[in-house]
């Protein structure tokens, strides 16, 4: 019989969130999907059977814990967790209320931390495991009108590398995907409404990408990904 093996994905929305779901389910994991909009949750459960709904508040760290137990509980030991859920608000940091970067770095960087002090000990134990962390390129530049959000995203990438090597050697593989690019979303759509297909990032091939990389050989381990569309600027 194969190995069953257990995901866990937080930030489980429409879009990037949704193809992580059907892409871990597609390569045999039995997924536990974590957002806040129960109801969402629910539909996707319903079309994916190896898919469990598990509504929770990353920022809550009593009901995240909680949660994880449940997730242990009821689905085994997860072997990969994908980092997905963000907090983002745009102004420069004259304008945007500084409780905004407060509740991002509540969910990008700290849900982080205590996801990974949650999870990744039973992953050693287990033999190891992955943790991937979607992100884009303000955690590498800080741009006037992300004033509230790069911040958090710069601890994020720098709160992974610390764990990809404290944890890489106990064979647990972390990496940081940044998406250099507007992910195709209903509402981006209308947002550029004259921009061509090849200008969005697709959610299904960010989805490949953090699969792709939480299954790469241990000898190849990449730490750092930055995917964009081919005709993307940078």
């Amino acid at each position: 019989m194969a190995e069953e093996k257990t995901c866990v994905i937080t930030g489980v929305g429409p879009g990037t969130g949704t193809a992580l779901v059907r892409r871990f389910a597609e390569g045999g994991y039995r997924v536990a999907m974590l957002a806040r909009t129960a109801e969402r949750l629910a539909g996707l459960a319903d079309e994916i059977p190896t898919a469990t709904a598990f509504p929770c508040d990353v920022t809550d760290t009593d009901a995240l814990a909680a949660t994880l137990a449940e997730v242990k509980a009821s689905l085994g030991t997860p072997r990969v967790l994908v980092h997905n859920a963000v907090g983002g608000a745009f102004g420069d940091f004259m304008s945007v209320e500084p409780e905004l970067l407060e509740r991002n770095f509540q969910v990008n960087t700290m849900a982080l931390l205590h996801l990974g002090r949650a999870l990744i000990p039973d992953m050693i134990a287990a033999g190891g495991g992955a943790v991937i962390c979607t992100g884009n390129t303000s955690a590498y530049r800080g741009k006037a009108n992300f004033a509230l959000f790069a911040p958090s995203k710069a601890a994020q990438r720098i709160l992974a590398e610390a764990m990809a090597r404290r944890v890489g050697p106990d064979g647990v593989h972390v990496a940081y995907v940044a998406i250099d690019a507007v992910i195709d979303l209903p509402w981006t759509r209308k947002r550029w409404p004259d921009q061509p297909d090849e200008f969005f990032c697709r959610p299904v091939d960010i989805a490949a990408e953090c699969y792709r990389i939480a299954h790469q050989p241990r000898s190849a381990w990449s730490f750092d990904s930055v995917i964009r569309p081919f005709g993307e600027t940078w």
